[in-house]
């Protein structure tokens, strides 16, 4: 294993995934649910930016590796589905949906990890419509953990409802990005 700063910084992300699941199961004396929201939301994002902070660190200083390649999509896919699970237990996301996002990482996951070994890696890469529905399910999933309704330069915010909004949007975006994935790999899928 490379110990690099990008590296550190993945590893810190999945140390994050206990703490934001904690914090849901504070003794309501300790947190209010208000501050159980934020406090959530706050951790996500923070793994959210050090996603995007990892990804820069090892292009811009040189570090990538094999083994931040292989954690680093570890990492985003469980805190992503520690989210989901926890926002369908709040009820604040419904379990096809968490499904269908869930589903679709595995999927995906073990078909670029089988056209990797094939040879055929480079025909799963990354897609815009995937980078897109990252973007909407990125947005979504803080939105619905806060809940709250934000008022914003005497504006009232519905964040509950932007939240639920962009998650189905993300769902959808879920199946067409699978439905691109499972096109492109067609040629090596056949018998």
């Amino acid at each position: 294993m490379t110990l690099n700063i990008p590296n550190m910084l993945t590893l810190f992300r999945i140390a994050m995934i206990p703490l934001f699941v904690w914090v849901f199961y504070l003794p309501h004396h300790m947190l209010t649910p208000f501050w159980v929201s934020l406090d959530a939301t706050l951790i996500f994002t923070l793994a959210a930016i050090t996603d995007w902070l990892d990804g820069y660190l090892a292009r811009r200083l040189n570090q990538t590796s094999a083994f931040g390649a292989f954690l680093d999509p570890v990492a985003d896919k469980l805190m992503v589905v520690a989210a989901l699970v926890v926002l369908v237990e709040l009820g604040r996301v419904g379990a096809v949906v968490a499904l269908i996002i869930i589903g679709r990482e595995i999927a995906i996951s073990a078909l670029r990890e089988w056209m990797s070994g094939v040879g055929a890696g480079g025909s799963v890469a990354v897609a815009t419509i995937g980078k897109v529905k990252t973007a909407a399910q990125m947005i979504a999933i803080p939105f619905l953990l806060y809940y709250q309704p934000l008022s914003l330069i005497g504006m009232r915010l519905d964040v509950a409802g932007i939240g639920t909004i962009l998650i189905y949007i993300a769902a959808i975006l879920t199946l067409v990005s699978m439905a691109y994935y499972l096109q492109a790999a067609r040629k090596q899928l056949r018998p």
